[in-house]
């Protein structure tokens, strides 16, 4: 089987993983260093270059730093702030500037690749003092992207605002606002686009609607999708099915799955290796759509 893929970013001079790893659980306080530090290496050992962090996500920001700062021109980098930064006020000049600053830190490393302004409302999204100090940040050489990360109206507006190197958005079988209604225009515009949410909150998990929980929404559109003939069809377990599709979708640069086990770690990286889905599945895909899906927005 081929290694992993690794695509120009758009037009922003970085390369990035077909997969990539969200960070988002390694967060999680449980879970001991030797198994955060055997994570994290195996994926850039298994060629997953591109690794997702926030500020929210627990310790993932100080365990990258602890375990990987010293492979750190091995990987591309991505965060997001915009809010939480200590010593300032959300949605502020201060906030990111001093985001920045306080998450390089924590890294242990003296720049971000990819840095995004993380759901902010587009109102926010088009104050010119907090485009001003992306740009300050990318000047001082801080961050190398300024980003976006977000749905619907805010994220249609970032894409055309020739202010973003890139987006990160929801991207999966249940969810394609932004690949039909975004990922053209920044595809022509040269953005480099991450997908998140890419199997949909394995939303096939529960057998009952799961009430409350972020898969919800998900679990509710599948249905009415009734893609699983399709899958079966294809001889596909669901994660498969939804992983190849979103991390093959047109426009799309890198796929990221949250993981804090290993072994889903390698069947996600054995997974993309196998290319994208098969025509004939993927217009019975896009029929579905067409027919079901096409007046969903992103879920935020």
């Amino acid at each position: 089987m081929p290694g992993m893929e690794q695509r120009d970013f758009g037009t922003t001079g970085l390369r990035v993983s077909a997969l990539g790893l969200g960070a988002g659980q390694i967060g999680d306080a449980a879970l001991t260093e030797e198994h955060v530090s055997t994570l994290l290496n195996r994926a850039v050992d298994r060629g997953v270059t591109l690794i997702d962090t926030a500020r929210g996500y627990g310790l993932s920001e100080e365990r990258i730093g602890r375990h990987l700062a010293y492979r750190r021109h091995d990987f591309i980098l991505s965060s997001k702030g915009g809010y939480g930064a200590d010593g300032a006020d959300d949605w502020t000049p201060q906030a990111i500037r001093l985001g920045i600053e306080q998450a390089l830190t924590r890294l242990r490393c003296d720049w971000i690749d990819i840095f995004h302004l993380h759901s902010c409302p587009a109102d926010t999204l088009r104050r010119e003092d907090l485009l001003g100090a992306l740009d300050d940040a990318r000047t001082a050489g801080l961050i190398r992207v300024a980003a976006y990360s977000g749905e619907n109206e805010a994220l249609a507006w970032a894409a055309q605002s020739g202010r973003f190197g890139s987006l990160e958005t929801s991207v999966n079988l249940a969810d394609q606002w932004s690949r039909h209604q975004v990922l053209p225009a920044a595809h022509s515009a040269g953005l480099g686009v991450i997908a998140k949410r890419p199997i949909a909150n394995a939303a096939w998990r529960f057998p009952e609607r799961p009430v409350g929980e972020y898969a919800e929404p998900y679990w509710e559109r599948l249905g009415i999708l009734n893609l699983n003939a399709v899958r079966e069809a294809a001889g596909l377990d669901w994660t498969s099915f939804a992983l190849r599709f979103s991390a093959h979708a047109p426009g799309v640069h890198s796929a990221i799955v949250g993981t804090a086990s290993i072994e889903n770690l390698e069947r996600n990286v054995r997974t993309v290796q196998e290319g994208p889905l098969p025509l004939d599945v993927l217009t019975h895909i896009e029929a579905a759509w067409r027919a079901h899906g096409a007046d969903w927005g992103g879920e935020v």
